[in-house]
């Protein structure tokens, strides 16, 4: 009883959402997704906060958001623009952005991180978050680790990094999964995650994820760690904080209240009409209409109509089961853009 009890103050208190936010298309996504939140979750009562990465010797090019339309306009949707600095990872690998911009969020204060190319389409208030119980998005793909022919297989592959930070294997495996089938051991997307402080998360998320990249176990030589680095040492953060992919019920995230649609191509492909809705109409005012026309994405994909020459491209009850078969059929069709 203490438990839900305590579960239920935590969901029901005010957090913080989080969103990286630098020069190019995450810029106009950022912008996208202030829209979608103030829309959809109008009585959201956290900040809403756009950490920025700045430049230094890890960027070839200055990352933060120069266009000054969008900045004014993530600002009059009651966005706040944080700096943060990158230490380790820059332009090698961008992706380190979500774990490097958790160091300079408010120490102890709860907080939900989405990737940009997210719409929130639901009251986000409304989401029974447990902070004492941290979790991430299983809207995901069996992408990593590709068992070699002649060397571990997934369960030889996750135990060694469980093994090099003294975690529980055992504990992280669904049972009801078959064994040496990827869905038995804990993996996640990397599109949300969640806790109740950023500085314990972030520290840890560091931590693992150097170590991985730099000091990898032996079972692990023939893997590749990049495009996944921050997915593989998202779910030993998770366990190591008590989480897990049981700690927050089904059907909100990636669900009725938030859509990770990762480019518009795909969102209009094969999300539900109710997402198409939520997009058209938060783009819609001629405010926001006149900063976004500045991402081709947008302008041809929503202005222009061709979303919904791509969404006729596909039938949203029979989709293919692979991404990559969407991206190459809208490729072929000449409609392809990032």
């Amino acid at each position: 009883m203490a438990r839900e009890q305590a579960s239920r103050q935590t969901s029901n208190s005010s957090f913080n959402v989080v969103i990286v936010g630098q020069h190019g298309r995450l810029a106009y996504e950022a912008l996208i997704f202030a829209a979608s939140l103030r829309h959809s979750s109008p009585d959201f009562s956290g900040r809403l906060i756009v950490a920025e990465p700045q430049p230094g010797p890890l960027w070839k090019n200055d990352p933060t958001i120069k266009n000054g339309d969008i900045r004014a306009a993530l600002e009059n949707l009651g966005a706040e623009i944080i700096h943060f600095e990158c230490s380790h990872f820059g332009d090698a690998y961008p992706y380190g952005n979500k774990i490097e911009m958790l160091k300079a969020l408010p120490k102890g204060e709860p907080f939900v991180f989405f990737d940009t190319d997210t719409l929130i389409t639901g009251d986000l208030m409304s989401v029974p978050f447990d902070f004492d119980r941290p979790s991430a998005s299983l809207r995901r793909e069996g992408t990593w680790p590709v068992p070699q022919v002649y060397g571990p297989g997934y369960a030889g592959l996750w135990k060694s990094l469980y093994d090099k930070f003294d975690l529980d294997f055992d504990s992280s495996l669904d049972l009801g999964q078959p064994d040496e089938y990827w869905r038995r051991y804990l993996y996640f997307n990397a599109g949300f995650f969640f806790y109740r402080c950023p500085r314990e998360f972030g520290a840890k998320f560091l931590h693992y994820a150097l170590a991985i990249r730099d000091t990898p176990p032996v079972e692990l030589c023939a893997q590749s760690f990049d495009p996944w680095l921050d997915q593989i040492a998202l779910p030993l953060v998770i366990h190591a904080l008590g989480g897990g992919r049981d700690a927050l019920p089904t059907g909100y995230l990636d669900g009725e209240v938030s859509c990770h649609y990762r480019l518009l191509p795909l969102l209009y492909a094969r999300e539900s009409a109710r997402v198409i809705e939520v997009l058209e109409t938060v783009t819609a005012p001629n405010k926001l209409k006149k900063v976004l026309k500045g991402s081709n994405a947008a302008k041809r994909m929503i202005y222009q109509g061709r979303g919904h020459k791509v969404r006729a491209l596909f039938d949203q009850d029979n989709l293919p089961r692979r991404e990559q078969v969407i991206r190459n059929r809208i490729k072929k069709n000449g409609f392809w853009i990032r």
